[in-house]
């Protein structure tokens, strides 16, 4: 074979391999060089390996049907050798044209996922308006409007009722200004709004949309809350030429899922990269390249695909991933391209966020996390991005002085009493049972870890509420449980894929974009227990439902009893359909006098997790294949310091040996 067959089948299997990986798998950055430099090489050759005349030639000569049956085979042999190698035939011209279009395609298609969205549509036009933050009185509302003949642009609301019973329109404000100086966006709050009602508003551009606020500390509804969470999303992926460059096919299916639902969701909790600036390659670090990301994502036909239910009407909060900067961002809020990402992350989101905790330790302008209470449940949102050093190191912060600070103060803080649930979001999960990136997530961070674990199970054991940790990044679904060391566990009750006692993490993504192909989540002591893990599915979200009810509870006699409880339900959605749910509980503590006389139950306010629903028990094959390739790079490791050791302690001994000399 010729140097240059040898030269168009390499690059044809590269091209073919870089492309499929590239629009179906990971849209990586390293791809696309691949793929064009492929296709370079490819046509370079295959004009001239097309043009050749065969100079083979026959020997013997055979009777006419033998020679026909073979031509026939060795003919069908080059097809399928000319279509699967990319190698041109110049006995199939035909053929050669088809494998050469097949490359041609490939090749266009990374350019148009490249590209098309980026060169089409800059957003620059885009007029916006969505809903953030509502309390039970006030809404905040982010505007986006860059057409000046549409100012002074009028916000206006009314109450939603019946038709046959109208409200008057009431006037909030006019906005006489926009300019580039916020990417022609601006903020307003709703004031004087009444709790757990239904509201329209409407702009003068001809923009509207609906809310409705949340219910007043105390009052019956204050009991109930549902919500949903994700993280990650990149237009068009997998992707699909068919459709618009823009789609976001996670968004659309949650649209889908809130008009099945019995009750509406309160709010998305959206845990980090809702931009990809980095993704599949970086076009640009300044303010402009960020801002158009974000515009392009607002500028999404999934948006408003549901006409009874767009997901622009459902209350978005926001925290902030490296994905919005740069991957694995770990360099402060000072290093470019910090400031410059942050910039556009301050008006489109953090300007309609939750407003920032009662004690920060920081200055308010240097605030990016936030807390809030809605119904049950007592909410602080992390920035573990913004304040983070550099990983696994002994002084290593993810959170930075005051924000940990900040947190801890809120974990000791007692709360109003129809406050059964602290929640913590973070941008990254907490478990160190991720093997990929470990660093990247709380695991490089685990003194800091400790310190905040230890806060909560005390939270646990003082406050009678309980703790719940939500997180993305990760692009898999895993629940993990931490169980309280104080507590006494046996090994029975830390063992792998097993439901029970502990802080629990849910952690969940994407919503929009790739899902590992190797499994990089396993079990690797008694501190991480895992729940759960569902790698597969490019959309995944998960749906927090928390309302009263009765949940039995074991006592030491054996025979369990009801107990009112405020009761959490977790499903996860894969692909829009629910496949695993779980539930947690809290006794609640007025109503105690419900066990019989005598009797006591285990742990009574904080009884085990129960899985509900399990769609997804099969494991596959990989999973003892990655627990071994665990085992081997854990005495990998261990080795590795061991020598390490050894080597500084014989550099010790010899030193003392020198100065005795």
């Amino acid at each position: 074979m010729s140097l240059q067959s040898i030269a168009a089948i390499t690059s044809s299997f590269l091209l073919r391999f870089a492309a499929f990986v590239f629009l179906r798998w990971i849209p990586g950055r390293h791809f696309p060089p691949i793929v064009f430099t492929s296709f370079v090489v490819y046509f370079s050759t295959w004009s001239s390996l097309a043009q050749q005349k065969s100079s083979r030639r026959s020997d013997n000569k055979h009777d006419d049907r033998k020679t026909k049956r073979a031509g026939a085979a060795s003919s069908n042999d080059s097809v399928l050798k000319t279509l699967f190698t990319g190698l041109p035939s110049p006995r199939l011209p035909r053929t050669s044209r088809v494998t050469a279009l097949i490359n041609i395609v490939l090749t266009l298609f990374t350019l148009d996922f490249l590209l098309r969205g980026l060169v089409l549509y800059s957003g620059e036009n885009l007029a916006l308006s969505r809903v953030g933050y509502v309390s039970p009185t006030t809404a905040s509302l982010l505007i986006r409007e860059p057409d000046p003949a549409q100012l002074p642009l009028t916000v206006s609301y009314q109450e939603a009722v019946e038709e046959n019973n109208p409200v008057k329109w009431i006037e909030e404000g006019i906005i006489y200004k926009l300019d580039n100086t916020t990417d022609f966006t601006a903020s307003i709050v709703l004031k004087g709004l009444k709790p757990s009602s239904q509201y329209r508003y409407s702009l003068s551009n001809n923009h509207a949309g609906t809310f409705s606020t949340a219910p007043l500390p105390g009052t019956e509804s204050a009991h109930e809350l549902t919500f949903l969470t994700s993280s990650c999303m990149k237009p068009n992926f997998p992707y699909n030429p068919l459709s618009h460059p823009l789609r976001l096919p996670g968004v659309e299916q949650v649209s889908e899922t809130i008009s099945k639902l019995l009750f509406r969701p309160t709010f998305m909790l959206f845990l980090g990269d809702f931009i990809y600036i980095d993704v599949p390659m970086r076009f640009g670090s300044s303010i402009s390249h960020y801002r158009s990301e974000y515009r392009r994502v607002y500028s999404s036909p999934s948006w408003t695909s549901s006409p009874e239910n767009p997901s622009i009407d459902l209350p978005w909060l926001h925290t902030l991933d490296d994905h919005e900067i740069e991957n694995d961002w770990s360099h402060g809020n000072t290093t470019a391209p910090y400031p410059a990402a942050a910039e556009p992350y301050i008006h489109y989101h953090v300007s309609v966020n939750p407003p920032i905790p009662p004690t920060p330790f920081a200055k308010p302008e240097d605030t990016s996390y936030f807390s809030f209470i809605h119904g049950p449940a007592s909410f602080f949102v992390l920035d573990s991005r913004t304040y983070r050093s550099e990983p696994a190191q002994i002084n290593s912060t993810i959170l930075g002085s005051a924000q940990l600070q900040s947190l801890l103060t809120y974990l000791a803080r007692p709360e109003p009493a129809e406050v059964r649930w602290k929640i913590i979001a973070s941008s990254v999960p907490f478990t160190k049972n991720w093997h990929v990136g470990t660093t990247d997530t709380w695991g490089g961070f685990l003194n800091e870890r400790r310190t905040v674990f230890e806060a909560m199970w005390r939270a646990e054991r003082e406050l009678g509420v309980r703790i719940v940790l939500l997180s993305g990044d990760r692009h898999e679904f895993a629940t993990t449980r931490f169980p309280d060391p104080t507590l006494g566990f046996d090994t029975k009750d830390l063992e792998p894929n097993t439901a029970g006692e502990g802080l629990h993490e849910f952690s969940v993504g994407p919503l929009s974009m790739f899902y590992l192909p190797v499994r990089s989540y396993w079990q690797s002591d008694h501190e991480d227990v895992t729940v759960k893990y569902i790698p597969d599915g490019n959309v995944k979200y998960g749906l927090i439902d928390i309302r009263n009810g009765e949940e039995p509870v074991d006592t030491d006699s054996g025979t369990p009893v009801l107990v009112p409880n405020s009761v959490l339900t977790y499903s996860l959605y894969v692909d829009g359909a629910v496949i695993w749910e779980y539930r947690l509980s809290v006794p609640l503590p007025e109503k105690q006098g419900h066990l019989p006389a005598g009797s006591t139950a285990k742990h009574p306010r904080l009884p085990p997790g129960k899985v509900v629903r399990d769609e997804r028990q099969a494991e596959g094959w990989d999973v003892p294949v990655m627990f071994v390739i665990g085992r081997l790079e854990e005495m990998i490791g261990l080795v590795r310091r061991s020598v390490v050791e050894w080597y500084y302690e014989g550099l010790e001994g010899a030193g003392r040996a020198e100065r005795v000399d």
